[in-house]
């Protein structure tokens, strides 16, 4: 039973993923999108806050048979609503594409760093959904606590991501420090997540949630400008195989690290490997500034990531 049920829900995000974000970018002007994807990603942080205390208690109340069996009737519903309300988008006219001019605009920065930094989000989001119940239960949290603190992770979020977009959107944050400080307060999280007992793990939701949230809407905000809009689709389904890779590689990655070395090395690696880039350009950024002849030399949107 469970096989099939993970792979029709990996069939659905699948599906799902790419075509609303393409949707967000095509139904929103450009000097909109950043407010247009924080408040998707902030509906559908609200989807992963209630799901683990909604998982939780109902897995006490009867297992996995009456959580699936809860969760089908609103995914119905859902289903029928989204058939009736979303608006038909015909799609645009486009120019022959080849092979090698799509290997081109995927190879392109504009298109790598923020994909990246989804990447790298996605990642430290799926480790503290997975792994930061097995520390609550490893201090001896039950499955109601276990899933209230990747709540607050999902809430945090949730709250970060619209205004996040609203700050793009207005001019008060950059796209690239944007990035930069969510990888940072992200990596920072993981560190705190190796933190023995509940301060440590409720930081470490708090820092993530915060992290990815701001990462979120700035990484798909970016690739929406960036790309023509005939392409849309393709370039956020390109994305959201970088997201999976995250999404599939963070876990892997922890577990491995902690069946040899604990979980909270597993952490620890993560977070390295998450802040080793935005700390590279960092670095590269300050040397630019202090280089002989670089004073007056504009410094334009700092690093991406």
């Amino acid at each position: 039973m469970g096989g099939p049920a993970r792979l029709g829900q990996g069939a659905a995000a699948s599906a799902f993923s790419p075509s609303a974000s393409a949707l967000v970018a095509r139904l929103n002007p450009a000097a909109k999108h950043g407010r247009a994807f924080g408040s998707y990603g902030f509906y559908k942080s609200i989807g992963y806050t209630l799901g683990p205390l909604l998982g939780g208690a109902l897995m006490w109340l009867g297992g996995l048979r009456l959580l699936f069996g809860v969760m089908a009737a609103p995914a119905a519903l859902v289903a029928v609503w989204a058939l009736l309300a979303v608006p038909a988008v015909p799609p645009l006219p486009r120019r022959r594409q080849t092979v090698l001019d799509l290997a081109r605009r995927l190879a392109d920065p504009v298109f790598l760093r923020p994909t990246a930094a989804l990447a790298a989000a996605t990642a430290a989001l799926s480790v503290g959904v997975g792994f930061l119940p097995v520390s609550g239960a490893a201090a001896g949290y039950g499955t109601v606590a276990t899933g209230a603190a990747v709540s607050v992770l999902a809430l945090t979020a949730a709250v970060v991501q619209p205004k996040a977009g609203r700050a793009l959107d207005e001019g008060r944050l950059t796209t690239g420090r944007g990035l930069t400080t969510g990888l940072l307060v992200t990596a920072a999280g993981l560190g705190c997540a190796a933190v023995p007992g509940l301060p440590g793990i409720l930081l470490a939701a708090v820092l993530i949630g915060a992290g990815t949230g701001l990462i979120t809407p700035l990484g798909f905000a970016a690739l929406a400008t960036a790309t023509p809009k005939e392409r849309i689709g393709q370039t956020m389904g390109s994305a959201e195989l970088g997201r999976e890779l995250g999404d599939a590689g963070g876990p892997l990655l922890v577990a491995g690290v902690a069946t040899a070395a604990g979980l909270g090395t597993g952490y620890a690696v993560l977070a390295a490997v998450i802040a080793a880039g935005p700390l590279i350009a960092l670095a590269r950024a300050g040397r630019g500034r202090t280089a002989p002849g670089a004073a007056g030399t504009p410094t334009g949107d700092g690093p991406a990531a």
